[in-house]
């Protein structure tokens, strides 16, 4: 079983992969760059690559993960999950299921769903989720299919699913503070963290705002 003490705090700043925010940096770097300066839990989504490439990517975040006792996680891909030993598998509303996915990975690894509702975060925990991504909070970019959701709703999650939470969706640090009010365990960064030409400092920026 995934211990949830340490998981909470694997959730505090969790940075998803995007490539193409990096404008053609070296992608390794900029993810060494970031958990340099503090980040907890890295989910490696990459949309627009092959099968073959993002399993490259998965072992070699893997090594890069562990060197620095950071968790790693992988979105959608369980056979890549289970191929590279990543911690675990985050899952949205259309891929497989939560107990599903827990069947083939077993116990001891980490399953996140994403979540836009109090019936949907209920389903995940009773399917075996360890924690769900809820958002997405504000307008973004790097997933222009998201629909928003709303504080009230965060707030009815929260008090009727006791699970571990993360906020994601167009969150930086102009707009993180009319978040810090919902008491989640932790926010899940793309672009605010990714775009930065510093990514170490940005980071730094972002443990200290949190």
């Amino acid at each position: 079983m995934v211990d949830k003490k340490s998981l909470k705090d694997a959730l505090k700043l969790y940075l998803v992969t995007d490539s193409v925010i990096l404008r053609g940096r070296d992608f390794y770097k900029c993810i060494e760059d970031a958990i340099k300066g503090g980040v907890t839990m890295v989910q490696l989504r990459e949309k627009d690559i092959s099968g073959r490439e993002f399993l490259e990517r998965a072992i070699k975040l893997r090594e890069l993960t562990k060197r620095y006792g950071v968790s790693f996680v992988i979105n959608d891909r369980i056979d890549i999950a289970l191929l590279c030993d990543a911690d675990g598998v985050h899952v949205g509303q259309s891929d497989i299921g939560a107990k599903d996915v827990r069947r083939l990975v077993g116990e001891d690894k980490i399953v996140g769903v994403s979540a836009r509702s109090v019936e949907e975060a209920k389903t995940a925990k009773e399917d075996g989720a360890d924690y769900i991504g809820i958002g997405a909070m504000f307008a973004t970019s790097t997933k222009l299919d998201a629909k928003s959701v709303s504080l009230e709703t965060v707030e009815n999650i929260k008090n009727n699913v006791d699970i571990p939470f993360v906020l994601i969706g167009g969150i930086n640090l102009e707009n993180l503070d009319t978040l810090k009010k919902l008491d989640s365990d932790g926010y899940a960064i793309v672009s605010s963290i990714l775009k930065a030409e510093d990514i170490y400092l940005e980071t730094k920026k972002w443990i200290s705002a949190i």
